[in-house]
This record gives structure tokens, C-alpha cells and sequence, in this order.
């Protein structure tokens, strides 16, 4: 039985807290009563306007730092040896960049992770539990499981509950190989070093303060783009299909986590909206198009390494588990996601997206 229950308060180190899903764990954890200590390099584009939105959060303990540097990592968790969790979200994010740059890439997901891993063992004594953002690129392309055509976008021919965390891995891509090397790393220091982790093997997760761009975070990317007028690229032919979940369905997820340390420590979840919330990239403008009421046209350009025609995770596991699910369908978060971004136009001028 576990020793938390959904009132204690405990204390969160977010690595990556500046970021998308960091600064909106890092905004519901405060509000709900948690210490928050925000640890990020400050190098991609939004974090400065995502910490000062933290800000008016009361969301004030942050550190400048990077998980690439082995010391800087015992420091912080030698000096905060008392946390709850270590939230590792920081890395790099796009499988484009890992073509373009494997060695960058390495050295921010697999390097950086195992700083964090190896700082918690060892300058934090094991206290924390540790919770890692690995992804399902892990599970590569999937080309042994049989992929159709129905109704204008792909699907699984005989896997109508998605993937599960039986799938074999089979890293596709730099980005696949880096990340799915802190995820095993994150797996066994659980086995070997008995450190509380668990794996949470994210699909596609969306909402507000996203800067997505053309390489990484599409939902976000083809809604600014659309509201600002811009022009946008599907590559290959639009009909592929991901499980999207709103962040904070996922936050909720990582909080229950805790809540259940005890079933949720070593294992490993598939994280995704389920076959409940798929979405094509077609649909998606066809929904953008309904709420800005005329016609995108977005242009097409070959298959990019490393997509995945579909995927879908099986989010059965995590139900079971820790009684979760997803909350906020796509209909609704992107309506939820349009109208922010309509309503921060200035914002996006701001970060370089206007």
C-alpha cells in the first residue's frame, strides 16, 4: 500500500521546468501545495516568456543549469538532497535535430540523463523517486506490425488497443537511440541500484505554451501557423495517426505516480490520449479550418526519417495500475489550444513565431 495520498505535499526538482510540459508541472504542482525547484539551461526558444509566466504562478526557485554537466547535477541534487521527485523532462526533442547533430543529441538525452540518474544514486543518497520523459520512438517504426488504410488515415490491422510496453524496442533514429538509452539506464538503476524510477514512454502531447515549430510538437506548430497566417508543411501524406494528450492529462499522471510510488516504482508506462483520442494530420487542419472558418492549403513534402505511420499507445497499464485516464479529448483541447494561441498572438511575435 502506498504512503502517499493525494493531499501531501512533497518537493519537486523539474529538470527542463522551463519548457512546455516542465513549466505546466512545475504551475499545477505549486498550485497544489507542492515545493517546485525549476532547473533548466534557458536555451530553447519560449523559456524566458515561459518563466516569466511562471512567475506570476508564484513560481519563483529556479536554477540556470544543464544536465550535460556532471558536477552541476550533483550540486543541485546534493543541495537538494530532499526532494520527493527528480521530474526529468530536459533534453533534446526533435528527431530531425538528432540526424542533423547525433552527437548533440547523445550528449543531451543519453549523457544528461545518466548525470541525473547517477547524481540521484549517489549525491541524493536515493532518496528521490525519479521520473523520466522517454517517448515512443523507442519502439522504432514498427514495420513488423501491419499497418491499413481505412477511412482516409492509417491504422493498426489487428491492434485496436494501440502498442503496449511488451513491444519490442527497436530504436529508429539518433533521437530513438539517445532516448531509449536513458530510458534502459532509468529501468535498470532501478534493478541494480533499487532507486525509485519510473519510465513514462510519452506519444504525442500538446497544449498551451507550446512553441512548436516545423520539427517538433505538429498539433502546436500547425495551430500558431494557421492562426498567424503562415504557411505550413505535411510531410508525407497526411494520414498518419498519433493518440494526442492534453498536458495536463499528463501531469496528472506524473502526480498519481507519486501518489503510488510503491506500484509505480520500476516500471514503465505507455503514455498517450489512446485509441480514444487519435488524430491524422488531415483531420487536424480539417478541425483548424472549422474554427477559423477558411481553408489552410498546407503544402507536402516527402516522408522525414524516422516517422511512424501510426502510432497508438495501449494505455491500459496505467489505468490498472495508477486509476488513470485521459480527461480532455482532442475536440476539446484544440479548442483550448486555438483559442490561446489567438489570444497571444504578441507572445508568439515575441519568441520569434509571429
Amino acid at each position: 500500500m502506498s504512503t502517499k495520498t493525494p493531499i501531501d505535499q512533497g518537493k519537486w526538482v523539474i529538470t527542463g521546468g522551463a519548457g512546455f510540459i516542465g513549466c505546466h508541472a512545475a504551475a499545477r504542482l505549486h498550485a497544489a501545495g507542492h515545493r517546485v525547484v525549476v532547473v533548466d539551461n534557458l536555451s530553447r526558444r519560449g523559456t524566458d516568456a515561459n518563466l516569466a509566466w511562471l512567475r506570476t504562478q508564484g513560481v519563483t526557485d529556479v536554477i540556470q543549469a544543464d544536465i550535460r554537466d556532471a558536477q552541476a547535477m550533483n550540486d543541485l541534487l546534493i543541495q537538494h538532497g530532499d526532494a520527493d521527485v527528480v521530474l526529468h523532462l530536459a533534453g533534446q526533442v526533435a528527431v530531425t535535430t538528432s540526424v542533423a547533430d547525433p552527437r548533440a543529441d547523445f550528449e543531451a538525452n543519453a549523457l544528461g540523463t545518466f548525470n541525473i540518474l547517477e547524481a540521484v544514486r549517489t549525491a541524493a543518497q536515493g532518496r528521490p523517486a525519479l521520473f523520466y520523459s522517454s517517448t515512443n520512438k523507442v519502439y522504432g517504426n514498427l514495420e513488423h506490425v501491419e499497418v491499413v488504410q481505412r477511412d482516409g488515415r492509417y491504422a493498426y490491422a489487428d491492434r485496436p488497443l494501440g502498442v503496449d510496453e511488451d513491444e519490442r524496442l527497436d530504436f529508429h533514429s539518433p533521437y530513438g537511440c539517445s532516448k531509449g538509452a536513458g530510458d534502459q539506464y532509468v529501468r535498470d538503476y532501478a534493478r541494480i541500484y533499487g532507486l525509485k524510477t519510473v519510465v513514462f514512454r510519452q506519444s504525442c502531447i500538446y497544449g498551451t505554451r507550446q512553441f512548436g515549430i516545423e520539427d517538433q510538437g505538429w498539433i502546436a506548430w500547425f495551430s500558431i501557423a494557421a492562426t498567424q497566417g503562415k504557411s505550413f508543411t505535411i510531410f508525407g501524406d497526411g494520414q498518419q495517426i498519433r493518440d494526442a494528450l492534453w498536458v495536463d492529462d499528463l501531469i496528472a499522471l506524473y502526480q498519481r505516480a507519486w501518489e503510488r510510488i510503491d506500484t509505480a516504482q520500476g516500471e514503465v508506462f505507455n503514455v498517450g490520449g489512446g485509441p480514444a483520442n487519435t488524430l491524422s494530420l488531415l483531420e487536424l487542419v480539417a478541425a483548424i479550418e472549422r474554427v477559423l472558418g477558411r481553408p489552410l492549403n498546407p503544402g507536402f513534402a516527402d516522408w522525414r526519417p524516422g516517422d511512424q505511420r501510426v502510432f497508438v499507445a495501449d494505455i491500459r497499464k496505467a489505468k490498472r495500475l495508477l486509476d488513470w485516464s485521459p480527461q480532455v479529448s482532442t475536440t476539446e483541447g484544440i479548442n483550448r489550444l486555438l483559442q490561446w494561441v489567438r489570444d497571444h498572438r504578441d507572445l508568439f511575435e515575441s519568441v520569434g513565431l509571429g
